[in-house]
This record gives C-alpha cells, structure tokens and sequence, in this order.
C-alpha cells in the first residue's frame, strides 16, 4: 500500500493502540484534531484518531514494544516503520502565574504550536445553536485548559516552545464570541504580543468573518502572516443541519470575507476547512474547491471524526475510497493553480498532519 493510501486509510479508520505506547500522548476533546495522536509515517507527520469508536475496532493497530523502530500492524501483521513524536519539553513548564504551560497551547503534529485563545463559543452551550461535531468547551470542562489565554501567557509559551522543541509555526483558533469582530479583535492582540518577543515565528489566525473586513489589515499589522476561515460545510441544507448558528452566516458573507482577507494576507494564505463526510457530496466539496482556490483560498479537505460525547459522537467518517477519489480531484486542481500548503506561512494547511491532501498535490 503506497504512503497515500495508508494515510487516507488510517485517518478514516483510525489506529488502535495496544497496551501503553511510547511518545507523546494523544488528547480528547477541545478544538483542533481532538481524541487524535500524531505519527510519522516515512518522513510525513500526521493526526490519527486514537480514541474513537472507529479507531477500536480499526484493522490498524500499534502496540507497546522496546524494539527501535516501531512498527503499524494491519490485522497483526508489520506492514511499516513508523515514528512517534516524543513529548515536547516545554509541557514540563508553568507560566510565571503559575499555569501549566500545556494548558496554555499544546504540540500539534511535529512542529506547529497552537491554542485556543478563548476556550468558549457563544453557539455552544445552545442546542438551537450549536455545531453539532464541536467539543470546544471539553478539554475546559476537564480541567486541560483555561477559559481565556492571556497575551503575556502566549508569548511566554511561544518562546519556550520555539527554544525548547523547535516549533516553526503558531496557529492562534478562537471560539467565537458574542461581538462583531468574532475574535479578531482578541485575535488581534494576541499575535502583537507574541510577535514581540518571537519577532521571527510565523502565525496564522482563525476565526469567522468579523463584521467589519478592515479588521484583516489590523490582524495583518500586529505581525498575523495568514488566516483562517473555516467553512466546514457549504449544502445549505447540511449547514443548517450540523450547525444551525453558524449557518446563520450566509455563504456569500464567506466569499466575501475570503476576497478580502486574500488582498490583504497574499494568494494562498488564506486557508478553509472542509470536512467531508458531514453530507457533502463529493461533487458539492470539488465544486467548492475549485471556487475557492480561484478566489487564491486553500480548500484544506480533511476526513469528518466523530468526537466522543458529542451529538456527531457516532456518526460514520466518510470510506476511504471517498477521501481518496476528492484528495485526487482537489489535488489535481491545486496543482493546476500552483497552490501548495508548503508555500503557506503558517497554519492547519501548512502543517497538513489531519489530511493527506498535501501529498496529492504534486
């Protein structure tokens, strides 16, 4: 089986671990690649689930075991080496108001550094609202994180995590807040601190559309290199469906909003999720793609996880075969354009670890 396709198999089935493995461990709930651990597979780093249904009952194990390298088991059987990342050693550190530092900003892959600034979403807490694969506010109910990082807690993390485990890059994600700038602002003020005292480490923010788009070129001036805007769904009927508050945002303020973050922030640092497997077709999700790379927006495709005690907590990821055929179809369109995630500053694209999309692109 060829890296590509063991990579797709992998992020749809999952991976079961056998007993307690080496490196550092996975994490449940919270933004981001929740209930997921990160592996390298031949060079390429990677998000795969590790504590879903689908993952205990996938064909893909790992077990604990002393020899070097490790190897992933398909139904017992090595099939390949692989890697796992060690813990970094900035997590061993408190802030100096005495915050462990991994509640503060977490590993993600091998090298990007990302947070959640404000761990609570106004749409959340709603069941009218809510979208129904988020688990913002677990990783805060369990007591892993903290409600709202600080600008002074950022940078001091930041710093530690580029000196200490030689991050390249920062994601900064919000949940969204009940003001028109939908965390820009906070955004914002975040990035100027880290940029101080990391002048030289890239970062990229996510949030929705703010109100008012002069808030791109602020972002961009407190040293925020590229942006994130994530669409997730584009069927109308499936945006009202899995998320009913944010789909109250219509599309068009989207194609809006992405325009003029790309005047600002340059072709192709400005990125989107798309999850499939939400009840997008394949056709609505290359469609999408296409719109969005002509408009210079990376369409990061990334396989729909259920995440545990969620309202999606058992809703199927989408086959194999089906994140196989659009990684093709939006691989093939992002090469015709010369977009590449590797040419991205900083970000969820960049890192590319929860889609095997970047290994289509060439």
């Amino acid at each position: 089986m060829n890296k590509q396709r063991l990579i797709t198999e992998l992020q749809t089935h999952g991976l079961r671990l056998v007993d307690s493995t080496p490196g550092a461990a996975g994490r449940r709930g919270g933004a981001g690649p929740s209930d997921h651990r990160a592996i390298t597979i031949d060079g390429t780093t990677v998000m795969v689930p590790v504590y879903t249904d689908s993952a205990a009952r996938s064909p893909y194990t790992l077990r604990a075991t002393t020899a070097s390298p490790l190897h992933l088991e398909a139904s017992g059987e090595a099939i390949t080496p692989i890697d796992v990342p060690n813990a970094p050693q900035f997590y061993s550190l408190t802030t100096t108001d005495g915050i462990p530092y991994s509640k503060i900003a977490l590993l993600h892959g091998r090298d990007v550094l990302a947070t959640t600034v404000q761990q609570t979403c106004m749409r959340y807490r709603d069941p009218a609202t809510a979208c129904q694969f988020c688990a913002i506010e677990k990783s805060l109910d369990a007591g892993r994180t903290i409600a709202r990082k600080t600008p002074q807690q950022l940078a001091e993390v930041a710093a530690a995590a580029v000196r200490l485990d030689g991050v390249t890059n920062m994601i900064m994600t919000t949940g969204t807040p009940n003001t028109s700038d939908r965390g820009a602002a906070y955004l914002t003020e975040c990035a100027a601190a880290v940029r101080q005292r990391v002048p030289n480490l890239p970062i990229q923010a996510q949030c929705e559309p703010p109100d008012d788009f002069v808030w791109f070129e602020r972002m961009k001036a407190a040293g925020i290199d590229s942006l994130g805007m994530h669409l997730e769904a584009v069927d109308p009927e499936v945006r009202a469906r899995i998320m009913p508050g944010k789909a109250e945002v219509p599309l068009t303020v989207y194609y809006q909003a992405f325009e003029a973050a790309v005047n600002v922030f340059g072709w192709g640092q400005v990125s989107t999720y798309l999850l499939a497997g939400l009840g997008d077709s394949l056709a609505t999700l290359v469609e999408a793609s296409d719109r969005l790379i002509q408009l210079g927006v990376y369409p990061f495709v990334v396989p729909f996880v259920p995440i545990g005690e969620t309202p999606l907590a058992h809703h199927p990821s989408p086959s194999s075969e089906f994140m196989f055929t659009l990684y093709q179809r939006v691989g093939a369109l992002l090469k015709q354009s010369s977009m590449a995630s590797a040419d991205m500053k900083a970000g969820c694209a960049k890192c590319g670890a929860c889609s095997a999309l970047s290994t289509f692109e060439g």
